[in-house]
Parts: C-alpha cells; sequence; structure tokens
C-alpha cells in the first residue's frame, strides 16, 4: 500500500509539471572544499526528492585494451559498501518505497534514488557510502564479470541488429575512443585482474570528478549541510583523472562494407560524422535529423515509407557527445526492393537539402517540435536533475536547462543547408548494409 501510495505520488508531480508551461528552473549551485561540485533545485509540489550523482567517465575513458570498465563499475557500484551489506543497496532504497537506476554512456555514468522526501537523508547516505565505502573486491568482481558478460551475449552478440553500434563506430572512429561501444570487450573484462578495476575505480570515483544533484522538496540550506554532513569528509582523489584528448581525423573517403547477421530483414545504416554537442553547427545538425524522420510527415517517411513505398522503416537522429558524434540514418527496404535502390532514394532527399531552403512551414514544424521536446525532457523530477547534472559535466554550465532551447530557436533554414553541405557528404560517411546469412 505503501508503494502504490508513492506511485501516485510521482505520477501527480509528472503532471503537475506537465501541466504548466516551460518555466526557468531555479537551482543553487556549488562545490565543496574536496571538488565535489553540488546543484539543489527546490520544488515543494510533491513530497519527492531524487540523488542523482554523475560521474565523469564513460568508455571514452577506457584503456584500448581493456574496455568495458565504466560499465563494468555501473553494475558493480550496486554491490554493497562497508556498511551495506553484498546485495542490500536496492533493498534498502525499495523498502522506503523509493525506486533507483543507473547508466553508462560514452561519457558519463550516471546514479539517482528517487524517495519520498522525508527520505532524503537516506539517499545522501547510500550516495556517499557508495563513494566513499564501495567495495571493489574479488567476490563483487568475479561476480559482475559473469553479469555483464551474459548482458553483452543477450542484448547484443544474440540479438538481431545487436551489432550494429559496434559495427559502425569501429569504422566511424580510427583513433577517438568513441570507436568501442560502451558495454565493452568481453575478453577485456574477463582477462583483467583485480588491481586494475580498483586502480580504474579510485581513478574515475572521486568527488573532484562528480556532480551532486538534489532536486525536489527540500530546503535548501537544510539540504547544504546534510551535504557536508555526508560528503564534505570525504577525501579528494590524490591523481590525475585521465581524459582522452584525441582529435579524429577528418575523413577523405567513404567507408562502405556488408555485414551478414542472422536476420530476416536487410537494414542500410549511413553514418556521419558531425561536430560535438554545444558547438554551433550541432543544432542545425539535430534539427536536420528531425526534419528527415522525426513524425510522419517528416521527408524521408513521407517520401520513401508513403509515396515511394521503398522503404518499411526509417529514421534519423544524432549521437549527441561530449566530443564528435556521429548522426546516423537507418532504414529498411520493402519487400521486393534492392537496399541500393533504397539507399539512392536516401541520398536524393539528401540532396533536395543540400540545395534548397526547406519551407518556412518546416522550420516552424521544426521548432515546435524542439520546444515541445525541451519541456517534455524537464517534466519530471529525475528529468530535472538529470539534465542538471548533464549540462554541468558536458557543457560545463547547469544554466543550459533554461538556455538551451535559445540556440535551437536560433537555428535558420540557411544553417541547415550549410550543415547537410558540410557534414552530410559522401566521403564523410560509413555505409553499412546488413544483410541475411542466407544471402
Amino acid at each position: 500500500m505503501k508503494r502504490l501510495f508513492f506511485i501516485n505520488l510521482i505520477w501527480l508531480a509528472g503532471a503537475a509539471l506537465l501541466s504548466g508551461q516551460a518555466v526557468e528552473i531555479e537551482f543553487t549551485e556549488y562545490k565543496l572544499d574536496n571538488g565535489l561540485h553540488v546543484i539543489l533545485h527546490q520544488d515543494n509540489s510533491t513530497p519527492i526528492v531524487v540523488t542523482n550523482i554523475m560521474y565523469h567517465v564513460g568508455s571514452k575513458n577506457e584503456n584500448p585494451n581493456r574496455t568495458g570498465f565504466a560499465h563494468f563499475f555501473e553494475h558493480l557500484m550496486f554491490e554493497g559498501t562497508k556498511h551495506i551489506p553484498r546485495g542490500k543497496f536496492s533493498e534498502y532504497v525499495e523498502h522506503a518505497g523509493g525506486s533507483l537506476n543507473a547508466y553508462t554512456s560514452f561519457d558519463v555514468t550516471n546514479y539517482y534514488v528517487l524517495l519520498p522526501s522525508n527520505q532524503l537523508e537516506l539517499g545522501l547516505w547510500l550516495e556517499s557510502e557508495r563513494l566513499l565505502h564501495a567495495v571493489v573486491d574479488s567476490v563483487g568482481i568475479r561476480t559482475q564479470k559473469d553479469v555483464v558478460i551474459e548482458e553483452k551475449k543477450q542484448t547484443m552478440d544474440n540479438q538481431p541488429y545487436g551489432t550494429i553500434l559496434y559495427e559502425t563506430v569501429r569504422r566511424a572512429y580510427r583513433e577517438h575512443p568513441y570507436r568501442w561501444v560502451v558495454i565493452g570487450d568481453e575478453n577485456h573484462i574477463r582477462d583483467a585482474e583485480d588491481h586494475e578495476f580498483k586502480e580504474f575505480h579510485e581513478m574515475f570515483y572521486v568527488p573532484d570528478n562528480a556532480v551532486l544533484v538534489i532536486a525536489g522538496d527540500i530546503d535548501i540550506e537544510e539540504t547544504k549541510q546534510l551535504v557536508e554532513a555526508y560528503f564534505g569528509e570525504i577525501p579528494s582523489g590524490t591523481g590525475e583523472i585521465y581524459r582522452p584528448d584525441i582529435a579524429e581525423p577528418r575523413r577523405n573517403e567513404e567507408i562502405r562494407d556488408t555485414v551478414y547477421d542472422n536476420i530476416q530483414l536487410p537494414l542500410i545504416l549511413q553514418a556521419y560524422n558531425i561536430p560535438a554537442r554545444g558547438t554551433e553547427d550541432y543544432y542545425a545538425v539535430d534539427m536536420l535529423a528531425a526534419l528527415l524522420s522525426r513524425g510522419q510527415s517528416s521527408r524521408l517517411h513521407r517520401r520513401l515509407v508513403d509515396e515511394q513505398r521503398v522503404a518499411l522503416q526509417v529514421s534519423a537522429q544524432s549521437l549527441s557527445l561530449e566530443d564528435p558524434g556521429l548522426s546516423l540514418i537507418i532504414a529498411f527496404p520493402n519487400m521486393g526492393i534492392d537496399p541500393k535502390d533504397l539507399e539512392d532514394a536516401i541520398n536524393t532527399e539528401l540532396d533536395k537539402v543540400k540545395n534548397e531552403l526547406i519551407t518556412e512551414t518546416e522550420m516552424e514544424k521544426l521548432r515546435n517540435q524542439f520546444e515541445s521536446q525541451f519541456v517534455n525532457n524537464n517534466t519530471t523530477m529525475a528529468s530535472r536533475a538529470n539534465s542538471l547534472a548533464t549540462y554541468h559535466t558536458i557543457l560545463n554550465d547547469a544554466g543550459r536547462i533554461n538556455t538551451e532551447i535559445e540556440r535551437y530557436m536560433a537555428v535558420t533554414r540557411q544553417d541547415i543547408i550549410d550543415v547537410a553541405q558540410r557534414y552530410f557528404t559522401e566521403e564523410n560517411r560509413v555505409v553499412l548494409y546488413y544483410l541475411p546469412e542466407s544471402q
């Protein structure tokens, strides 16, 4: 009954936030003496609180011969601490009526705990324990090795099209550490010794490599005191934190390849190298991806699926990364359609974008889509906390939670043409054909 009540509170919180228009999200930020960056967002509309901690470590911070470590620690950090028995971390949260989760990306690792606001201290204690007293021992390492290797088999190796990102990034990047996927190589995980995991943990899981965001039904001054009590005495890291400083060389010729997989339907993928998140051209590139495939009235869907019927499905999206990322176009050819004919149809639509201004109606539609997305991304307390952490970590400016939309609104129709001509070129792309093994 207690859990059902809390679930209803979460739903009501989301509904309350959704009912309003975009409003400025106020927050307080400061840094502890140990380097931990703290962001507090007070919203007393519902009695819930989110404790979100983001570590500036993702797969790009790994040794090329030891990939998958960041994702490995996403799992290991739930094993237990000096004062939390093994396997009990989640139970503490669930017994208090809360929920928790974590994720790893190319750039960051994030953990959050959502609780009734009268359980704020529990959330702070759990995260401070995980930061100061995480147990990185042979038992936990051995257990999580099996877990992550099995996860890779289920989500990548034995999943139709499961290797698509792996096959893409290893061709799209020659030097940058984005060239391996977040889940890593199972042989690297299996062969790694305990001391290697401990050294990785000691380097990256330190206060001066993290941002702590607390959002919800709090009092700012009281929360500051609690943060100091739980996190203030945690020592800073003692070594240099590894940050890759590798610029991917500009590609000067197309990479084209075929992958045979245990699939029924062929798939075509185009991957274009694009600027990093937060750079001037990034916003126009992101809007171009939406122009091509967001919604049934988008250009690729309308032309290739509805009119020409050469595609069953088509999508385009940008990988929003701290360093230069990728824009992906993925399409499934209709029955009886040669994949090459579908690829030609995609290229025809790209040529139109490169040579003709999109209509004012299309531009207005894009602006509306991104405004709606911007509002929806911050409708729950958990999403607000994550946005604040991400903007601080990736763009060094939590205030982007209020101003990022202005950069999209400043994009012009000419900007769309410019980035299409600059980045969506033959020599700047990887083209993959996924074909059934029977072919």
